[in-house]
């Protein structure tokens, strides 16, 4: 009877990570979304990216639940309790990069009467870019149990944080030429730059569950 709990734990976890990963996917859809939308300023696709998180919302509900859960009718060996918690906090950083995504949509249909910037516009989609690629090589290292790989995320982040500064030091320059829209900008800058942040969080998740040490990559804070 115990050795069946095991298989049907196991098991139910494993369906937990894959539904981790199939989150992941819509998580990707919006980044792309909110990306494009900004870079084309195109109001009804922000709307759309907005209207699109109540769906990633649900899944991350749903994984949350299904931790919970789990956890609640059975005690898992290290193993196992590593990996419910990795796929619960890859859970909620995945759900902060929906808002992220909503809050560069909502900043887009904000900005949608004023002049743009074509210089930083192209910076954006270079960054949104990059911000879907660190979600993509997160969730692989997670899925493989891929310690290198996850750590290779910090060279990525580096570049992605180097490209925030540059939005600033343009918007700097426009000056008072184009305030209220640079101002707006920087936000969206930082919502992409926090969502690599996000994925270095999943990687820092992936450390954890192949060493069974938790520790905070290299400045990935920063």
């Amino acid at each position: 009877m115990r050795e069946q709990l095991r298989v049907t734990f196991h098991e139910e976890l494993e369906q937990l990570e894959e539904s981790l990963q199939v989150e992941a996917q819509l998580v990707l859809r919006s980044i792309r979304g909110a990306t494009e939308a900004v870079v084309t300023q195109d109001v009804e696709l922000a709307e759309e990216v907005i209207a699109f998180d109540d769906e990633i919302d649900g899944s991350c509900t749903e994984v949350m639940h299904g931790v919970e859960l789990l956890l609640a009718r059975q005690t898992p060996v290290a193993g196992d309790l590593r990996l419910a918690l990795a796929v619960l906090y890859s859970n909620l950083h995945l759900e902060r990069m929906g808002d992220q995504c909503t809050t560069i949509a909502k900043l887009t249909k904000l900005a949608a009467d004023l002049p743009p910037d074509q210089a930083l516009l192209d910076g954006f989609r270079e960054m949104g870019e990059r911000a879907e690629e660190m979600t993509r090589t997160a969730m692989h290292a997670l899925r493989n149990r891929d310690g290198s790989l996850a750590e290779s995320l910090l060279d990525l982040d580096e570049l992605i944080d180097r490209a925030n500064k540059r939005v600033v030091g343009r918007v700097l320059e426009l000056g008072q030429l184009n305030l209220e829209w640079g101002i707006r900008m920087i936000l969206v800058s930082r919502c992409l730059e926090r969502i690599g942040d996000n994925a270095v969080d999943i990687g820092e998740q992936t450390s954890y569950l192949v060493t069974g040490d938790f520790r905070e990559f290299t400045d990935a804070s920063h």
